[in-house]
């Protein structure tokens, strides 16, 4: 039962097939046979969950139907707020911290008629796309256990591929709905920023960091962006209208869609496995009607641009805790901030507008680009991360994860969709990037590249 779509499981609870106490109990069965391996449900509340599905039941026998998600365990990650259970951030600092009230993405879902089981594994304040911290330990790979999981949505990829929950919640920055996704073949969408508001009482114009849904199959990832995204005065970023549009059919007829096809985002070192795998997926789409051109972009700007953002991000929002306490990528991260010049910030939004404005003629000509979602297939989970591709050294630990963060820059909106696996089975995911606000035009050519390929639907053996 855990590994039908979300969509399925409604069906059932909808027809009285299946109660959502039985739904619940199938689920917390799977979490205990197998997160003591992954590692991915790092809270878990099974009695407050019970309840909440004992009381979903009586609704449905009083005809009540609370939402689209009436009934459905999920798990939060992380780094959302959630009132009355441990939320830690995945930093020591808030080993016990327990909230007052659910963040917005927490809220909608819960409204919604979706029931929360727990909380799923992050690095400390997301940073880095391997999810690793000091309270927890690491998140493992389900289809390796001597890999990472990716990060820093890491933990709810993990439980996906698991069958622990059929929907999760993520965030992205530099790639952290995007990266795990690909890493543990399942889906991720990094929103448009304001698709999926994040209100902020500190950067509350910051952009490059968005909520967004993790599913195994794009209708369920549809599903919930129908749920979460909408219009929400608290973010000034807030974009107009409700989530109704993503219940609007898939479909997609590709013949003539206009599709730029990047191997390398300009460059960029990507693994060979990696860079095979995903070189299927032009003819994928190409068999499909669609006019698939291989394009050389130029995207570095996107990586000053990138860093500067980030670096004064950490520092707003984490200079003011005990740098001591403080894992070591936070503590570097925080050390850039506080040397971010206004020049720097300056250079920046130069950098970025001119990206956006050549992309926005970009998209004048493609309607959609694919390239890499990760440069690298998943990494040995005892590695901090990568520090090389392909024999070529890099600078930190941020720059495996250009792939993904340099379309963050672009302000567009971008899923990653299973795209297949290397000779030792490891998954590997292809990136579909659309113009901005595009949100539902993404998910479309997503769910005709999943129906077409079937990739997805395979599923871990946990070895």
């Amino acid at each position: 039962m855990f590994y039908l779509t979300a969509t399925e499981m409604l069906e059932l609870l909808r027809t009285r097939q299946v109660s959502a106490v039985e739904l619940l109990r199938a689920h917390l069965g799977r979490i205990e046979e197998v997160n003591p391996r992954v590692n991915a449900v790092v809270t878990l509340v099974a009695e407050r969950a019970l309840r909440e599905a004992q009381e979903a039941d009586r609704d449905l026998a009083r005809g009540r139907w609370r939402g689209p998600l009436h009934g459905l365990p999920v798990a939060h990650k992380d780094l959302a707020d959630t009132a009355g259970i441990r939320t830690t951030y995945g930093s020591p600092l808030f080993a016990d911290h327990v909230p007052d009230a659910d963040s917005l993405i927490v809220r909608r879902m819960r409204e919604a008629g979706a029931i929360t089981v727990g909380k799923t594994n992050t690095p400390e304040f997301g940073t880095g796309s391997h999810t690793v911290n000091e309270i927890f330990g690491a998140t493992r790979n389900p289809y390796d256990l001597s890999r990472s999981a990716g990060g820093s949505s890491g933990g709810a990829a993990a439980a996906l591929a698991s069958g622990m929950v059929p929907l999760a919640d993520g965030s992205d920055m530099g790639g952290s709905l995007r990266n795990p996704a690909s890493f543990c073949n399942v889906v991720g969408l990094r929103p448009t920023p304001g698709r999926v508001p994040s209100p902020s009482p500190t950067a509350a114009w910051f952009t490059l960091g968005v909520p967004g849904p993790m599913a195994r199959t794009v209708e369920d990832l549809a599903l919930l962006m129908s749920v979460v995204a909408g219009f929400d005065a608290a973010s000034p970023l807030a974009v107009a209208g409700s989530g109704a549009v993503f219940t609007e059919p898939l479909e997609l007829d590709l013949t003539g869609l206009r599709v730029a096809w990047s191997p390398d985002l300009g460059g960029l070192p990507v693994d060979v496995e990696t860079a095979k795998v995903t070189a299927q997926a032009p003819a994928v789409l190409a068999g499909l009607g669609a006019r698939v051109e291989r394009v050389e972009l130029d995207l570095s700007d996107a990586e000053d641009a990138f860093r500067t953002y980030r670096a004064w991000h950490y520092a707003l929002s984490y200079g003011d805790l005990p740098q001591d306490r403080l894992g070591p990528n936070v503590r570097w991260n925080v050390e850039r901030g506080r040397a971010v010049t206004g020049a720097d910030l300056a250079r920046a939004e130069r950098l970025r507008s001119g990206l956006y404005r050549r992309m926005t003629a970009f998209f004048g000509a493609y309607d959609f680009l694919i390239a890499p979602v990760s440069q690298v297939p998943p990494f040995p989970v005892d590695a901090p991360y990568v520090s090389e591709i392909n024999g070529e050294a890099l600078p930190d630990y941020l720059a495996w994860m250009r792939s993904a963060y340099w379309i963050s820059v672009l302000h567009a909106p971008a899923a990653s969709v299973p795209c297949g696996f290397t000779s030792g089975g490891l998954p590997v995911g292809v990136q579909i990037v659309g113009r901005p606000f595009a949100d539902l035009e993404v998910l479309r050519l997503a769910h005709a590249f999943e129906r077409a390929t079937g990739h997805g639907a395979r599923r871990p053996t946990f070895r």
